[in-house]
């Protein structure tokens, strides 16, 4: 009996105490490095590829147990996102967004300090989705296309302000804004890679 406690202990030990590895890189220093280990709380790994105009970044490392794999788009940028949960399972770049064919749908955008703008949306992309978000003390208002997976996941996350999804086409309906997409962006990837 003795030594099935001491195994059923050791094994116990051994397993608690691992943290989940992940590779960590951006685009701009072309090499991946394995983690030691993810920080408390952060139990699956990310890839994210966002296009924002004519500029790529690729990301990968570290997220928090809500991490959604799917795609966004914002007329003006893209992103993908590929989430997993075993050791170093982010070995691979997440899918060029802009790769993925059009399938229908078209939602309301937002350029500068208008929302009437459309977006065609593509690949698994089946919703339209409105999003406040407040940068510094200043709201700012966002509309595209985006996948259920990622929508599910947003409305249960509070720290990225109201976000709303629905289905049909130009659902999400036209209103201004007053700042650009990419500090939704910003916002967004800090989100799902800091969090």
């Amino acid at each position: 009996m003795d030594v099935q406690i001491s195994i059923f202990l050791l094994f116990f030990l051994f397993t608690a105490g691992h943290s989940l590895s992940c590779y960590e890189c951006t685009s701009l220093t072309g090499s991946c490095t394995q983690t030691s280990q993810c920080p408390t709380g952060f139990s699956n790994c990310v890839s994210a590829t966002v296009t924002v105009n004519t500029t790529t970044v690729k990301v990968r490392g570290c997220a928090p147990s809500v991490c959604p794999s799917g795609t966004i788009n914002f007329g003006i940028g893209k992103g993908s996102y590929l989430c997993c949960s075993t050791d170093l399972c982010n070995s691979q770049d997440a899918p060029d967004p802009s790769t993925n064919a059009l399938n229908g749908k078209i939602c309301y955008s937002c350029a500068g300090n208008t929302c009437s703008n459309t977006v065609s949306c593509s690949g698994s992309e089946d919703r339209c989705f409105n999003a406040t978000v407040t940068v510094g003390v200043q709201p700012q208002v966002f509309k595209g296309c985006v996948s259920k997976s990622l929508c599910d996941t947003t409305t249960q996350i509070p720290s990225l302000g109201s976000v709303s999804c629905c289905e049909g086409n130009l659902c999400n309906g036209a209103q201004s804004v007053t700042q650009s997409f990419l500090f939704l962006c910003c916002s967004l990837l800090s989100f799902i890679l800091l969090h």
